[in-house]
């Protein structure tokens, strides 16, 4: 499946509120994603939450290191896929929509959210 695709086209785009219905925080920004996009990320983070319970029986059975760290190295890159799925989609949607609005610190919020993906 593309994630491009997912993340951008029609219904399925990513928005940005600076409120969510139902919620009852001020101030307090949310992100609305699209059923099938909150459907994607749900079934990336099981698998990945499924192979970290494989980890840690690897290691309760005493499991060669570098197996059990070649499973670890999967993980980081599941979950920097998923990162990279929901920072697309940030982008594309929620940066643009607060820079349209005016809001230019934005920015400066984007460049400490990737320097703390790319650590």
């Amino acid at each position: 499946m593309d994630d491009k695709k997912i993340a951008v086209e029609g219904e399925n785009r990513v928005h940005c509120h600076d409120s969510h219905p139902g919620h009852q925080e001020e101030g307090v920004r949310h992100s609305h994603h699209s059923d099938e996009m909150k459907n994607i990320l749900t079934t990336r983070l099981n698998r990945i939450e499924g192979q970290i319970r494989g980890i840690k029986g690897m290691i309760e059975r005493d499991t060669y290191c570098d197996d059990v760290l070649t499973q670890i190295a999967a993980v980081q890159s599941a979950l920097n896929g998923v990162g990279k799925l929901l920072l697309e989609g940030h982008m594309k949607s929620c940066v643009i929509d607060r820079i349209q609005a005016g809001e230019h610190e934005v920015i400066d919020e984007l460049l400490v959210t990737v320097k703390k993906l790319m650590k």
